[in-house]
């Protein structure tokens, strides 16, 4: 209950029971307990430090690698986006930047100061916090390989400077401290390689062509298995176009779902279901999410 929550003083913006279908790029999902903006890193910092210990905190950017069910989120929900936009150069070939930096718009800084490889940031949907929580990459590169070091706030409000040895990373999957979230990185880029606008736009153009980017979705919603595409995997067990509710496999590309106009998370989730279990049994390759699934399941 709302009223089981000491909420500490802030400056930011607090709402109660705030939709988080209107935050997410999946434009579903219930409300959260308590939905904080905070009006930056100290703001964040002190609220954190006065929250009593047992009171859930989810970190949200833009949503779009999201889904999180009609239930709802108990706690708190920390939304940073706008708030660590900082984005610069720190050292021959390195650029520090904030954790709410879209990822498109350091790709772009990146190629102006010459720093490459980097226009695989453009096709990374979403936020630099986001993109290193999950390793997101794009077109055969992957963030995590640009990182040199990272700055994180724990769940009392400290901070932490952090290098990738702290990290297990692999393919879409970052584990490390627990209870950190990301704040900003240094990215360290190849003095060999020169990046280039229009290699950039022509990724962009090509994400524009074969992705569904007109409607709702959440992007990728499984992981590429070792040696194969999700998306074929798919389309070759004839899900294109399959819906339950407006939740559908899109037509252009079998590995986005799309929200064709009052989807609920529920939807979405018995899609995602019915999708792994229609590819396994035809190919025997259990496709596992990328999207994270989280919050309580709806009355």
């Amino acid at each position: 209950m709302m009223a089981a929550i000491r909420i500490p003083e802030a400056t930011g913006e607090l709402l109660r029971n705030e939709p988080m279908s209107r935050h997410t790029s999946w434009r579903v999902g219930g409300p959260a307990e308590l939905f904080f903006r905070p009006a930056g890193i100290e703001d964040l910092s002190n609220f954190l430090a006065g929250l009593d210990a047992d009171v859930p905190v989810s970190w949200f950017g833009l949503g779009s690698n999201l889904l999180v069910r009609d239930g709802g989120l108990p706690g708190v929900v920390v939304a940073t986006a706008g708030i660590f936009t900082r984005l610069g150069q720190s050292g021959d070939y390195e650029v520090t930047a904030g954790a709410s930096v879209p990822c498109t718009q350091l790709a772009r800084q990146c190629i102006r100061w010459g720093f490459g490889p980097s226009e695989f940031f453009a096709g990374i949907p979403g936020t630099l916090g986001g993109a290193l929580a999950m390793n997101a990459g794009a077109h055969g590169s992957e963030t995590w390989e640009r990182v040199r070091q990272v700055t994180t706030i724990d769940r009392k409000g400290a901070l932490h400077t952090r290098t990738p040895a702290d990290y297990d990373v692999s393919y879409r999957s970052v584990t490390g401290p627990a209870d950190e979230w990301f704040v900003e990185a240094i990215l360290g880029f190849d003095p060999e390689v020169t990046p280039s606008m229009e290699a950039m736009k022509s990724m962009l153009d090509r994400r524009r062509d074969t992705q569904p980017l007109g409607l709702p979705s959440c992007g990728s919603v499984f992981r590429n298995p070792p040696g194969n595409h999700a998306a074929r995997l798919i389309e070759s067990s004839g899900l294109k176009g399959c819906r339950i509710g407006d939740a559908e496999v899109s037509e252009k590309h079998a590995n986005f779902i799309i929200n064709r106009g009052e989807a609920s998370a529920l939807d979405m989730e018995n899609l995602i279901l019915h999708v792994q279990q229609t590819v396994l049994d035809a190919t025997g390759v259990l496709l596992e999410p990328e999207v994270r699934i989280v919050g309580r399941e709806g009355s």
